[in-house]
């Protein structure tokens, strides 16, 4: 991991000269390898696929049974979480159930190719967002596709973070470009695939306050989206964003209130509180500036950041939240930070 940080490093440092051929090649290959690779350290694709499975296959609803209900079932030996309901959105639970009809091993596979073309899609995005931008659109794409954190994590463990922060870069595009209604119903779709893209629709809508297309795209999606939610799972599927919201309550050893606390000796209970009230009062700060005139891409950055700082519940592919949006922010401290926060994950949840 560390070596793979100091080579992403490198290109970082030397994008420019390198070339889009050396750049864009090192791209393709190693989020290729990461994609064929089997799946590394976290085992969560499994229970989406178990999800999708017990949809179709055993006729449970995800937002209410938990893998344990269906334990014959070949995906469960995988399962980490095999108490636990979907903790994720609508949109993304029906877009798997097409799944459940293959082999589980298949399922996987074609989750981990999802994966690996979200993290493209959101390279070539971002790509272009930044020569828009004026930054190093080389520069930009490696920032986010070749972080060590990205290809082991989001591709390596074909985590659905990639799939919603496409949405969401899609969002910000549409709303860099005008088209306003796109980006609601974009940034809708991310929020309806898992709930962590929700940091960004505050600032987005902020931007957007002269005219109401934004908020028209948004809530035409949300219809469409919570009437076909509704037709498939009732009103279950909004216990989903509950369970995320209920990650709060838990603490992961790599987070930032956790580490304050091992390193102060403070109540770990003290800790997250402080960093909520640090996290609410980073927004508030961010929106006025926003508000003020300031550029909402940036200011959605920090906010985000400021979220992964706060949080209790810190895991590593949680990484790609934060990366296009620092990669566009033409905000070099922020990019520091960015990187910062990935050396400091480099060994998360690899066994020791």
């Amino acid at each position: 991991m560390w070596a793979g940080f100091a080579g992403y490093l490198g290109v970082l440092a030397t994008a420019p000269r390198l070339g889009r051929r050396i750049v864009w090649g090192a791209i393709l290959l190693l989020v290729t390898a990461f994609a064929v690779a089997p799946v590394l350290l976290s085992h969560d694709v499994y229970s989406y696929v178990d999800y999708a499975r017990l949809g179709v296959r055993h006729g449970l609803d995800p937002y209410v049974h938990p893998p344990l209900a269906a334990p014959a079932d070949p995906a469960y030996t995988d399962v980490t979480w095999t108490e636990a309901t979907s903790a994720y959105g609508p949109l993304f639970t029906l877009a798997t159930y097409p799944l459940a009809w293959l082999p589980v091993g298949v399922a996987v596979a074609v989750l981990k190719g999802i994966a690996a073309l979200s993290v493209l899609g959101i390279a070539a995005l971002v790509s272009r967002l930044a020569a828009w931008r004026g930054a190093d659109p080389l520069r930009a794409a490696a920032f986010v596709a070749l972080n060590p954190l990205v290809l082991v994590h989001v591709v390596g463990g074909a985590h659905n973070d990639g799939a919603a922060m496409l949405l969401a870069m899609l969002a910000v595009a549409a709303l860099l470009n005008a088209r306003e209604f796109s980006a609601g119903a974009a940034l809708t779709a991310a929020l309806a695939t898992k709930l962590s893209a929700a940091v960004i629709a505050p600032f987005a809508l902020l931007s957007s306050a002269r005219n109401g297309r934004f908020l028209a795209g948004a809530v035409i999606a949300s219809a469409a989206i919570a009437s076909t939610a509704w037709l498939a799972f009732g009103w279950d599927w909004l216990h989903g964003f509950g369970l995320a919201g209920e990650n709060q309550s838990r603490t992961s050893y790599m987070s930032i209130p956790l580490l304050t606390a091992r390193l102060t000796g403070l109540d770990p209970d003290t800790t997250r509180l402080a960093a909520a009230i640090f996290f609410l009062a980073a927004i508030a700060y961010l929106l006025a500036w926003t508000w003020r005139g300031g550029d909402w891409v940036r200011t959605s950055a920090w906010a985000t950041l400021a979220l992964l700082l706060a949080t209790a519940w810190l895991l590593p592919w949680y990484l790609i939240w934060l990366l296009p949006l620092a990669a566009i922010s033409r905000d070099r401290p922020l990019q520091l930070l960015t990187l910062g926060l990935t050396a400091y994950q480099l060994g998360a949840r690899i066994p020791l």
